[in-house]
């Protein structure tokens, strides 16, 4: 079996240190079914393998062991399989369900009174739009603040779903804002914010779609950016890598959006494929990770190559989920083990200093304290609906937005909802503090104005 090496290993260790193995597997990677699910031929994802290998080498001080003992990663059909965040259902669900979409793009937009752009353009990269709700407030809060001076707004998002929701919002924005020119891509963290891949084969070939709006109205905009819908069949494809098991994209591409009665105005502010740059004034980098990944893979992957993407005086603003919450109290009654929040932005902040070495110097990294960092967001019921009588229709969608939030996967909610009991548990949450609420937190890295 596949699984032997890594099974002896966690065997070994357990024995050491005389651990049942339901408790290692609930201390390594918050799962006390780990060992049963592997001995049941059940494959990992090479972060899950990452972090266990790595609580092996801590308990018995060792490093690591080599990668000749790495268990395949699980590969999963996308149309067929999902994990947290490829699952629409509960994404909509938690969308419209509660707040957070909102609350975030109002702390994002206090940082506009910080940023100090130049010209030709103010330029704003969204790290994973979602379906563009965050984006689109923050721009029409920009377009208070700056009702004269033209956008750069770039994002990436690999899934096609949330592309097609992002594009909704775009005729409005260029209607009340005509000099804006839109850009989404599907490329990697590091690849996107220059909309320049890595590797040669992938640049090779890559696709560039420019799209020059016509006419004066959101109507007529929306009508052409509909007609995009082929395009993004075809070519807005995401595969599953057979080394990580994570969704990867085909094909690199991007769509750039603009005004043609304002094409003399953007000139200099229309990306062209080969010719771009960063230099961004705001960093939108709200959820970009999972929250069980690692610090050094969110350091690495994602923080890093964004907050190098930055042009002086620019301010990178990162969110994540931090616990503390009704929500996790719902998580944890049902796993008492759960704590998916471990890393703290004072955490991740460090390790992207680390990562950046030298390129970092010219960079401030603000963790603020928490009465600043820490921002709380509801799920909207009525106050009846959370009181006595707490109907399935509300427990359900408390239960699936603090779900969502800790990330618990498929196959474990699958045990666990066969009974009602998760549903009691929401209720009495509920009932304690009549409703539900979440915390985020925030950190902010800035560069240095010259």
């Amino acid at each position: 079996m596949k699984n032997d090496p890594l099974l002896g290993r966690i065997s070994d260790y357990c024995r050491q240190a005389g651990m049942a193995e339901t408790t290692f597997g609930r201390r390594a990677v918050n799962d006390g079914k780990l060992v049963q699910r592997l001995r049941e031929g059940k494959r990992i994802t090479v972060d899950t393998l990452e972090r266990i290998e790595a609580f092996v080498a801590a308990g018995l001080g060792t490093a690591p062991p080599p990668r000749g003992l790495v268990v395949p990663p699980e590969r999963r059909d996308p149309r067929s399989n999902f994990r947290f965040f490829e699952n629409r259902q509960k994404y909509l669900l938690f969308v419209h369900t509660c707040s957070e979409k909102r609350v975030v793009a109002d702390r994002v937009a206090l940082e506009l009174g910080s940023i100090h752009p130049r010209p030709p353009a103010l330029r704003v990269f969204d790290a994973g739009c979602g379906d563009g709700t965050v984006l689109a407030r923050v721009l029409r809060a920009m377009h208070g603040r700056f009702p004269h001076m033209p956008f750069y707004v770039a994002g990436k998002e690999l899934s096609v779903e949330d592309v097609r929701l992002t594009l909704d919002k775009v005729p409005d924005r260029l209607f009340e804002h005509p000099a804006t020119v839109f850009v989404l891509t599907n490329m990697y963290f590091a690849e996107a914010p220059w909309l320049t891949p890595a590797s040669p084969t992938a640049a090779a070939g890559m696709i560039w779609h420019e799209v020059a709006l016509r006419g004066a109205s959101s109507g007529e905009f929306e009508t052409q950016i509909a007609e995009l819908a082929p395009f993004l069949q075809d070519n807005w494809r995401a595969s599953v890598s057979p080394r990580t098991g994570m969704p990867v994209y085909e094909r690199p591409a991007a769509i750039v959006l603009y005004r043609e009665d304002h094409r003399f105005l953007l000139d200099s502010v229309i990306p062209r494929a080969g010719r771009t740059e960063a230099n961004f004034d705001l960093i939108i980098a709200s959820q970009p990770y999972r929250a069980k990944s690692s610090v050094n893979f969110r350091a690495k992957r994602i923080i890093a190559p964004l907050a190098r993407a930055l042009r002086a005086g620019g301010r990178l603003i990162g969110i994540h989920s931090h616990g503390g919450d009704p929500g996790l109290e719902i998580i944890q009654s049902v796993w008492p083990e759960e704590n998916p929040f471990s890393v703290s932005r004072h955490e991740l902040l460090r390790a992207v200093k680390y990562e950046l070495g030298s390129a970092g110097r010219d960079l401030n990294f603000n963790a603020y304290a928490d009465s600043r960092s820490i921002f709380r967001y509801d799920m909207e019921a009525l106050p009846n609906e959370v009181t006595g009588s707490i109907g399935n229709s509300t427990a359900f969608a408390a239960w699936n937005a603090a779900v969502y939030v800790a990330q618990i996967e498929d196959d474990r909610l699958t045990e666990t909802t066969q009974g009602g009991q998760y549903l009691d548990a929401t209720r009495e949450v509920l009932r304690k503090h009549s409703g539900l609420w979440f915390y985020d937190e925030s950190y902010v890295i800035s560069r240095r104005r010259d």
